[in-house]
């Protein structure tokens, strides 16, 4: 059983780095032209649905209200696992991401995330600025992001979120746009974040809720926002988890 179910996550990775060769020519045009962008969205939405059919995972998108893709919006989800990266690709808004500075080092994926998407360095202030003026930056161009509020993979006990950081709340108050919750209940199973690293059958599931309006809120504001969007994940993850 273990050696299948290790077998199972090389299929896993292999399917993933497969499908984004394949693809990666088509990546190149919103690189190319970078007024093309919102290919980036539509490429990553076959990217992620041909990772999951081929796998096979079975999954899931829930908007619990309509989102308009005329609107910009920053996507807040929650992050246990590595899967969530390809579940946020199945995200009906074209969106890039912000995400850590370390994928650039990986051989041409790292070209493809460091044009198309926005990275950090965690640790370096200056880098956590630099990051923050350039999500002001993309949503003045019209982009909708995706940031994993809590920074990464740092809950010691999932499913129980770890805390959540301003950046994502500040970018939306700042720019007066909607932030919406994500839920992504069960990636934590599917694949935990553990060694050895091994993929579990499950159905990956991911809930888009209600959008949270900012127009009007100032920076003051930043607290509560982040606490409302940490109560309504996290009391999905538990009703979910029942």
């Amino acid at each position: 059983m273990k050696f299948l179910r290790a077998l199972h996550t090389y299929y896993g990775f292999f399917v993933f780095i497969f499908w984004f060769l394949i693809l990666f020519p088509l990546l190149l045009i919103p690189i190319i032209f970078p007024s093309q962008f919102k290919l980036t969205g539509i490429f990553n939405r076959w990217w992620a649905k041909l990772m999951f059919i081929f796998v096979p995972l079975p999954y899931e998108v829930e908007c619990r209200s309509k989102l308009d893709p005329k609107r910009t919006y920053v996507f807040c989800p929650n992050h246990f696992s590595y899967l969530d990266i390809p579940t946020m690709g199945l995200n009906p808004i074209n969106t890039i991401f912000v995400g850590k500075n370390s994928m650039e080092k990986l051989p041409v994926f790292g070209f493809m995330y460091r044009k198309l998407h926005i990275t950090v360095d965690r640790k370096s202030l200056r880098s956590r600025g630099d990051s923050l003026l350039a999500s002001m930056s993309a949503i003045d161009q019209g982009k909708s992001l995706v940031i994993y509020p809590e920074g990464g993979i740092i809950s010691q006990h999932p499913p129980m979120m770890g805390n959540f950081k301003d950046g994502a709340f500040r970018t939306a108050i700042e720019k007066q746009i909607p932030l919406v919750p994500v839920t992504i209940p069960f990636n934590w199973i599917i694949l935990p974040d553990k060694n050895p690293i091994r993929l579990y059958r499950g159905r990956v599931r991911v809930i888009f809720h209600e959008p949270i309006e900012t127009l009007g809120m100032t920076l003051a504001d930043t607290k509560k926002l982040k606490e409302d969007t940490y109560s309504i994940i996290q009391a999905e993850i538990e009703k979910q988890n029942r």
